[in-house]
């Protein structure tokens, strides 16, 4: 029996070309990029700055809601980039980078998967570029100058039990979760009760994926809400000058990085918010980099399109304007039997009542994109399990719906496996298009979250607890309610209960909290008991990723 090469051991078989060839790809000489050693780079400023008058057309990847998993979105990505440019075409893609607490945690790596990935596989799942090691410490700068302007002599009369911004770490480590620091003696500061956030939950990394340049950063560090005052008054971050020093620290991360797939077409890959916690996608810059540098951009947002295709349509698009020419929505066999009741350890077995009780979540997906005016196209991720009568009854469900509908064999085929895909896609995006969004982001607090939970999750209504009346209430004192919502959610459910599969009916979601995020420009919304900083699970990933003798990395994936 064949041995299948896991994703590690196909991106180490790989000859990749020189990082300053894939540059050329898109007009970038050897002055406009700066090496990160043979096979990464940053764009430069000077580069970013250059106008070629060119405008893309815009390809959105998102997806069904998933097993824990993940169902082949990045994969079927990179894979339909190769297929664009197998195809001759001028095409780019632009992706997140991976965060270390799935790398060890759940999944491992987190750059596409088996013929479709992008690389080196490695470095960009662990320390690539080091930008989220520059976002972790310009957050948690900020964080040790509000405890030492307390400590100092408190000129802004903070209130120490009245601080929100909290330290973050890149790793799942729920012990951390709730601290009490200033323990010891007088000389070690205040003590109050902090906590830490998983870093791309960090507001630094939504300004980071929203700025449009190093003074737009700046401005937007200086505008994070850091505290309230004795008084009840807010205080920022530039009221203790931390601004300056924190855009320092990101003078390099702010530049969007750029690399390869196996088969050496561009990738532009740059910030990784989650999209559970956070708004779920990469950085302006990037994705008008790849815009305005080649004719088409594919592009992926978080988990399913409840979470990342909302927010990359209401804020990404809203921020940059811009409209998707295409939607690509990725739906698995066995994610739609999971939605459907199956055991994902089942998903191998043939069940097609499993099946069928789990279309309806393909239906409300596909539903939520053609709200938003834009052509959709389902593409099904094989697996060699899935067998031919439950790939027609998918196809059935497409056919009544109106949409096209194609298997993407990215995973064992790379481009080649993912051309039917493109060519469809290619089609979709000549037809006419033009974002109509969920909301208009000057309605009340409350009517842009009931239009997002009764237009894209089915529910009845929105029930808020005292904290969170109590937290729109000082957002309208703020005058920071005429902004975008980001919804913080599980990814596992339309609703808010993980619990609730395939197409809820008859329920409510309760918003337990919200938080202005005036540096990122939206305000987050704290849905059912959604974490923001991670656990690891029994057995994490970390427990199979080694290194030998000779510096290889084994089990990243």
């Amino acid at each position: 029996m064949t041995k299948i090469p896991s994703d590690i051991e196909i991106a180490q078989k790989t000859k990749m070309m020189p990082i300053t060839e894939i540059a050329k790809q898109a007009g970038f000489s050897a002055q406009d990029i700066i090496p990160y050693g043979t096979f990464k780079a940053k764009i430069s400023e000077n580069a970013l700055k250059k106008k070629t008058g060119k405008q893309g057309k815009l390809i959105l990847v998102t997806a069904i809601n998933p097993t824990p998993a993940g169902e082949g979105k990045t994969t079927t990505t990179v894979g339909l980039g190769q297929a664009l440019h197998l195809l001759k075409k001028s095409s780019a893609i632009a992706l997140r980078e991976p965060s270390l607490g799935p790398v060890f945690g759940v999944k491992g790596g987190a750059a596409g998967g088996g013929y479709s990935q992008v690389v080196p596989m490695e470095e960009i799942n662990l320390h690539f570029t080091g930008d989220l090691h520059a976002i972790t410490a310009a957050n948690n700068l900020l964080a040790a100058m509000i405890d030492n302007h307390i400590h100092q002599g408190n000129k802004q009369n903070i209130n120490p039990k009245k601080i929100i911004f909290k330290r973050v770490l890149d790793i799942n480590d729920r012990a951390l979760r709730n601290v009490i620091v200033g323990l010891g003696g007088p000389g070690d500061g205040t003590v109050r009760q902090d906590g830490f956030t998983i870093t791309v939950a960090s507001e630094i990394m939504a300004i980071l994926c929203l700025a449009s340049d190093i003074s737009d950063l700046r401005e937007r560090l200086g505008n994070i809400l850091i505290a309230y005052r004795y008084d009840d008054t807010p205080v920022y971050a530039k009221d203790i000058r931390a601004n300056g020093a924190m855009a320092v620290l990101m003078k390099e991360a702010i530049q969007p990085n750029i690399v390869q797939t196996l088969e050496h077409s561009p990738c532009f890959i740059h910030g990784g918010p989650f999209a559970n916690i956070a708004h779920g996608c990469n950085s302006v810059r990037a994705t008008a980099l790849a815009l305005s540098h080649f004719d088409y951009c594919v592009t992926e947002a978080g988990f399913g399109s409840d979470l990342g295709a909302e927010k990359f349509l209401d804020i990404k698009c809203r921020r940059m304007g811009v409209s998707p020419s295409c939607t690509v929505l990725v739906a698995t066999v066995r994610a739609l039997k999971y939605n459907g009741g199956a055991n994902v350890s089942d998903s191998a077995t043939e069940n097609l009542e499993a099946l069928e009780k789990g279309l309806v979540n393909l239906e409300k997906h596909i539903e939520n994109m053609q709200s938003y005016n834009i052509p959709v196209v389902v593409a099904i991720n094989v697996f060699a399990t899935d067998t031919e009568k439950e790939k027609l009854l998918i196809e059935k469900l497409c056919r009544e719906k109106g949409v096209p509908v194609e298997y993407s064999y990215a995973h064992a085929r790379g481009g080649e496996g993912t051309v039917a895909l493109a060519n469809t896609v290619l089609k979709a995006c000549e037809k006419p298009s033009y974002i109509h969004f969920c909301y208009d982001e000057n309605d009340p607090i409350k009517t842009k979250i009931e239009a997002i939970a009764t237009k894209i999750y089915g529910a009845d209504g929105v029930d808020y607890s005292p904290a969170a009346e109590v937290s729109i209430k000082k957002i309208e004192q703020l005058g920071f309610d005429k902004t975008p919502i980001c919804i913080a959610k599980t990814q596992y459910s339309l609703s808010d209960d993980p619990k609730k599969l395939g197409r809820p009916k008859n329920f409510k979601v309760t918003v337990r909290d919200l938080k202005p995020c005036t540096g990122a420009g939206f305000i987050v919304a704290y849905l059912g008991e959604i974490l923001t900083m991670p656990g690891l699970p029994a057995v994490p990933a970390a427990e199979n990723i080694d290194i030998d003798k000779n510096g290889e990395i084994t089990g990243l994936f």
